[in-house]
């Protein structure tokens, strides 16, 4: 029973029944097992560091209120305030991440986190970037559609390559790729032509043949990829075992050993660790859950006359997804190691905020607005 009443007219009676309650109780979910795979996970990790054993469970679980407080008082917002959130965090995000390089602090030879140093936490701008660049890129699209100008595709591309050239200098050359896909996709759905199309493609292809001369770390794990026995193949061969190990029902809460000796067992790994302790199923509920909260969502964007909410939505549901389908298949070794979180499951300050910021937006812009004015 809904504690709202359908006349209530108050700000959160209007929200609770407008906004996309089963998106919702799935991404609540997803936090949840989040929680519980930190809890198992992270002790190990925390120990080898010289930690206390509950070290990285508590940041985590010191933030995931704030975070399911941003999540809520996003998805209340408008689409026109929440392309204006998107502005601010962009403009603050992108500030910090001309900084970075000069500031930051580097965890494995990338240059990503800029310390937050009377808190002991850090923060990775790049993270926050991701969403508010797709708000942004869908806006100036949407304009440029309606107006039928050519200036704003070049202006939104020229912001690509500042964003781009920006992570590439971290390097971050995985969420560069991410960004120029979602971008490519919100451009496609926006009217690009063929021909453009076409040599987007090539120019795509040629930065990822270019890649792999210029980057000994992206040379390195496709050659692994490749050929296991080129190089060390220790953490892919670990992670495999412990789904092994898991088999169809899992080892039980704890019971897992892999963890103990699988790097980032927290974070780039916690499918593994799903894996061998809850087994097969839980796995595949985990994926079930993924692509419930895009299909549902993406079914509510389709009843939506607006574009720039059509191109947002969309653009944030691909990033969604397209970073759980890196996670994951990194974890069963269908492509190469990419070190991007499982959304809302791995440990992570930065990564949970920013997903909460962006599933946010993607309630807000899904709430059914019949009677709430004209979007805009």
């Amino acid at each position: 029973m809904s504690g709202f009443a359908r006349t209530d007219t108050s700000v959160i009676g209007r929200w609770w029944w407008t906004v996309d309650r089963w998106t919702l109780g799935a991404l609540a979910i997803l936090v949840a097992f989040g929680a519980l795979l930190t809890l198992t996970a992270s002790p190990s990790v925390a120990d080898k560091l010289g930690y206390d054993s509950f070290y990285f469970v508590r940041r985590q679980f010191v933030l995931i209120f704030p975070a399911a407080f941003i999540l809520a008082s996003v998805s209340l917002l408008s689409p026109k305030e929440v392309y204006r959130l998107a502005v601010v965090v962009f403009i603050g995000s992108m500030v910090l991440l001309v900084m970075t390089p000069f500031f930051g602090e580097e965890h494995n030879g990338a240059q990503r986190w800029i310390s937050l140093g009377w808190s002991g936490l850090s923060l990775q701008p790049s993270e926050f970037v991701k969403p508010s660049f797709v708000v942004i890129a869908a806006w100036m699209f949407a304009q440029t559609r309606l107006e039928k100008v050519s200036t704003g595709n070049f202006l939104v591309g020229g912001l690509l390559l500042l964003v781009i050239s920006l992570l590439l200098m971290q390097p971050d050359f995985g969420m560069a790729v991410v960004i120029s896909a979602v971008w490519f996709t919100q451009f496609f759905l926006a009217g690009l032509p063929l021909a453009w199309a076409a040599v987007l493609t090539v120019v795509a292809s040629g930065g990822l043949v270019a890649s792999y001369f210029l980057f000994p770390h992206v040379a390195g794990r496709i050659d692994h990829f490749l050929d296991p026995a080129s190089g060390d193949s220790y953490q892919i061969t670990t992670s495999m075992e412990a789904f092994v190990h898991g088999g169809l029902t899992g080892r039980g809460p704890g019971e897992g050993t892999i963890k103990e000796i699988l790097p980032d067992a927290h974070a780039d790994f916690i499918f593994a660790v799903a894996g061998e302790e809850f087994g097969l199923l839980a796995c595949l509920a985990i994926v079930g859950l993924f692509v419930f909260v895009i299909v549902r969502s993406f079914s509510r964007l389709t009843e939506e006359n607006s574009l720039f909410v059509l191109l947002a939505g969309t653009g944030l549901l691909v990033q969604f997804g397209l970073q759980a389908v890196i996670n994951i298949a990194s974890s069963l070794h269908l492509i190469p190691t990419k070190g991007m979180t499982l959304p809302f499951i791995s440990y992570g300050g930065s990564s949970l905020t920013a997903l909460s910021l962006g599933m946010g937006m993607v309630l807000a812009l899904t709430r059914r607005r019949t009677g709430l004015g004209k979007t805009p």
